[in-house]
């Protein structure tokens, strides 16, 4: 939608976080909070989204302008001091004058579960309701402490909302609440915004308080209720981020599952957003993905196994138990099967590396690689110190340790400690670790 802007909602404090780190910035999966309602807010295809910080936004607002990247022009206000939504609106509306007209859609920095689907049925109820109108989502809730409580006239409309503060007994008594969640349209948006008063139990300009006053000037205000309520939960704590986490969780298990990757044991898997896999890979129980991890199709991975950034399964490889990589690739049909640590490694197709091997990659200083060529066998217990080269077809005997200085060839074996060729003897035999 060309018309369409979006305001991101991020100047809270997040104090019951007891962390120094802003409420947004928390990770899940990956990714900052702010960063899951961004990404959503992206598929809308917005003209523009403008996010909100307190005084000390700075990180904030870095940490958006790397998602954001140059997807959508990302604008960015400051809320200080601090006088309520209703305020943290107005400043964003200053933050673009150009913008006149269109449709504003409010959003919040630490609401991740809300889905695109659900803002897309809200943007055409905004639409269909014709020229001036608002739109809102609703909620109806087992337990609706501490959300607003939605309000309705004689023939059933909204009418407005009264925060759970201001609530009086009869309206604590209301299961359909607020999330937060808004379409306006900008003119009247912009026409509203300065008659928000601050005469209420906290002394704000609640955003809330324009639901009222479209209504009472005969401008239509249409709602929408979520399907999963559960969209509608916010992160005040670090409780309520554990929950997120596994809510989101179980969604990208169940689109790779959809995808053809058989999960044994989804419960014990932890698999971050942006992690690729292939169709007929296995992951067994108790295995890590973290964000950029790339698998391919038919791989083997755990259990126990542990994918850190950069670390790649071609096609067939098998990567099992207690074994860890980062920044490594392991080639087609090669195998890494027990007790080994890849760091800054590339390994060829259908290599073998035994149990226990470790590729030493850091001298305390300085990360250093090592290439393990096609059909190369490191035997167990090997240490491998970067950087280094185990060519074509070559073996490391079991409990070698190969140095910086050594220069082995093609189809040689080395042994020992420090490892060296082994000189008119056969390669042992090998077999799969």
């Amino acid at each position: 939608m060309s018309n369409l802007t979006v305001v991101v909602l991020a100047a809270g404090k997040g104090t019951r976080m007891k962390s120094a780190l802003p409420k947004v910035l928390h990770p899940v999966l990956g990714r900052p909070l702010l960063g899951w309602v961004l990404e959503t807010a992206l598929e809308l295809d917005p003209a523009r989204i403008v996010l909100v910080t307190s005084a000390d936004g700075a990180r904030i607002e870095e940490a958006a302008r790397l998602t954001v990247g140059e997807r959508c022009a990302l604008a960015t206000a400051v809320q200080d001091p601090p006088r309520g939504t209703g305020h943290a609106v107005q400043v964003a509306l200053e933050a673009i004058p150009e913008v006149q007209d269109g449709v504003v859609l409010v959003l919040y920095g630490d609401m991740p579960l809300v889905r695109s689907e659900g803002l897309k049925e809200l943007l055409e109820a905004q639409s269909a309701a014709g020229a001036g109108a608002m739109a809102l989502l609703t909620a109806e809730l087992d337990d609706p402490f501490g959300y607003g409580r939605i309000l309705r006239g004689e023939d059933g409309a909204v009418c407005g909302i009264v925060e759970e503060k201001d609530c009086d007994d009869q309206q604590r008594l209301i299961d359909e609440t607020n999330p937060g969640l808004y379409a306006f349209d900008a003119a009247v948006l912009r026409e509203v915004l300065p008659q928000l008063s601050d005469d209420n139990a906290q002394g704000e300009l609640y955003l809330t308080d324009a639901v009222g006053l479209f209504a009472r000037t005969g401008r239509p205000v249409a709602d929408v209720a979520l399907e999963d309520s559960e969209e509608a939960s916010g992160v005040n704590s670090l409780v309520q981020l554990a929950e997120v986490r596994w809510a989101l969780q179980a969604r990208v298990l169940e689109q790779h599952l959809a995808n053809g990757v058989r999960i044994e044991d989804p419960a014990t898997t932890m698999i971050d957003a942006d992690v690729e896999i292939g169709p007929d890979t296995v992951i067994q129980p108790f295995c890590v993905l973290r964000s950029g991890a790339r698998v391919g199709a038919g791989c083997e991975v755990g259990p126990f196994a542990h994918l850190r950034s950069g670390a790649v399964l071609e096609d067939g490889a098998v990567f099992g138990n207690f074994c860890e990589m980062k920044n490594s690739t392991v080639g087609p049909g090669s195998k890494v099967k027990h007790l080994t640590y890849l760091g800054d490694v590339t390994i060829g197709t259908r290599a073998n590396v035994g149990a226990g091997t470790v590729f030493v990659n850091y001298d305390g200083k300085r990360k250093h690689p090592t290439v393990v060529e096609d059909g190369a066998f490191v035997g167990s217990g090997s240490l491998i110190i970067g950087p280094n080269r185990v060519p074509k077809g070559a073996t490391t005997a079991a409990g070698a340790v190969l140095t910086t200085k050594a220069s082995m060839a093609p189809g040689e074996t080395w042994a020992g400690v420090p490892a060296r060729r082994l000189r008119g003897s056969d390669a042992p035999p090998r077999e799969d670790s």
